[in-house]
């Protein structure tokens, strides 16, 4: 940006980072056993927070943490990381915003800010500044993911890969030149936790795989492609090895109703014996007034055969506010400790 009083203004506005919360910094026991004994939101919490320990404290069971929204930009990006670091979830379902402008941005060294002033959006835009409600994110710094993302494609042998596939090489990628040690992405390549984006090309992901398919055309070359199926296949295939599972669920969309339908797909591959998802907790704000854009209830989800109804728990809040007291609760009640890692994706190893 040449012009000074540009480049000054955009200083400026991108001058507070926003701070990830750290659950192993406080802990929340005493107040979600507080809220447990209140009503409302409250013991929806409490409760949920019991299941999610249940999930844990459970040797046979296979944890997915599932993941939509702008928690990670919001300041809760840390707090998944820390619950692959810690074997609290053994496999990520997320949306590409997730994974790649959130995670993976700030695993190459770039930051989210705290919008403490909102101009008008045409003058963000005039200043390459783009905004997620009250958090703004450098447009020069999410291309640079744009462009990493074309290399890793470019380094890659030109065939078919999963999401899975391609994100546990973004994390190999990481792992060498990556500027944050608490990256999801980064932390689940190192652990073996498969992360699947079942629309991966929404995200800063498209532009630099449009760009190495363009090319390599345009050079008369074979490229890369992702291969949706393999993701349904992968996840689904999963789930039967897992057997009993259960459901972390931040918003809903599509990663919500991908995690799910492993069982019906299971059943369909002739794997009767598959049993629906054990334990299920959603967090969210969206119910039947929004369209059912992402309301689907987990006891609605029973109707398809997808979860047990009588271990599920519904928490209708806003997540940024509500799951670091879960995240903070399980941590401190260590049940973690005692689990074995899943590695899922060794899995996948040839």
């Amino acid at each position: 940006m040449n012009d000074p009083l540009k480049s000054n203004r955009k200083a400026e506005l991108l001058s507070t980072q926003v701070e990830h919360i750290d659950i192993t910094s406080f802990d929340a026991r005493p107040i979600i056993d507080a809220m447990g004994k209140m009503s409302f939101t409250s013991r929806d919490l409490a409760r949920a927070t019991g299941i999610y320990n249940d999930m844990l404290s459970d040797k046979d069971c296979t944890v997915f943490l599932v993941i939509a929204g702008s928690t990670s930009a919001g300041g809760c990006m840390d707090l998944y990381a820390e619950l692959v670091r810690n074997n609290m979830v053994d496999a990520v379902v997320a949306t590409g915003a997730t994974i790649v402008d959130m995670d993976f941005f700030e695993g190459l060294g770039h930051k989210h800010y705290q919008a403490l002033e909102v101009p008008d959006d045409d003058t963000l835009r005039s200043l390459y500044i783009d905004r997620i409600y009250d958090t703004y994110i450098d447009e020069d710094d999410l291309q640079n993911v744009d462009h990493t993302i074309f290399e890793i494609a470019e380094s890659l042998e030109p065939k078919a890969y999963s999401s899975r596939a391609f994100i546990r090489e973004m994390g190999k990628y990481l792992v060498k030149h990556g500027k944050k040690e608490n990256s999801l992405v980064k932390l689940a390549y190192e652990n073996d936790v498969p992360i699947f984006c079942p629309a991966f090309v929404d995200s800063s992901a498209g532009f630099g795989l449009v760009k190495h398919q363009v090319d390599a055309a345009k050079a008369g070359k074979p490229y890369m492609v992702l291969d949706a199926i393999a993701d349904f296949r992968e996840l689904t295939q999963i789930k039967i090895e897992a057997g009993v599972s259960g459901l972390l669920m931040v918003g809903g969309g599509v990663p919500k109703n991908f995690i799910q339908d492993t069982v019906v797909c299971a059943e369909i591959l002739g794997h009767e014996d598959v049993d629906v998802h054990k334990y299920a907790v959603q967090v969210t704000v969206a119910d039947v007034r929004d369209g059912a854009c992402s309301s689907s209830t987990l006891q609605e989800a029973a109707s398809w055969g997808k979860v047990n109804t009588a271990i599920e728990q519904m928490v209708f809040a806003e997540a940024g506010s509500v799951m670091p007291l879960l995240a903070s609760d399980a941590y401190h009640r260590e049940h973690w400790k005692k689990r074995e890692p899943r590695r899922w994706a060794k899995l996948f190893d040839q």
